[in-house]
């Protein structure tokens, strides 16, 4: 998500100059290479492009965009905000099914 909205929506470049799946949905793709330390690392290098990228822009400045098409700093900031609050939200609902059937097998 960080590649797609602070680069390709701050840069202009596609998905394939990133080097990031075409759909979002594609990204949830898992190989046999990717470990929770290799995804840990790769969205901290992610995260630290961003800041680089956006560190001299101002809020209100237009960006190239994505498909969307150009679009202010401020919205990018917000909608990757809620993207992360949604799947935070996602993660405490998987954490709540994980623990409740830890509790389930343990009383079985």
């Amino acid at each position: 998500m960080e590649k797609a909205w602070f680069d390709e929506a701050v840069t202009g470049r596609s998905r394939a100059e990133i080097g990031i799946p075409e759909t979002p949905d594609e990204s949830f793709v898992l190989t046999d290479d990717d470990t929770i330390a290799s995804i840990q690392q790769a969205h901290r290098e992610a995260c630290e492009a961003a800041r680089e990228a956006t560190a001299p822009l101002e809020l209100t400045d237009i960006l190239p965009g994505n498909r969307r098409g150009p679009l202010p700093l401020r919205f990018v900031y917000l909608h990757v905000l809620r993207e992360l609050a949604q799947h935070c939200g996602h993660a405490d609902i998987l954490r709540e099914q994980i623990l409740a059937e830890d509790g389930a097998t343990a009383t079985s």
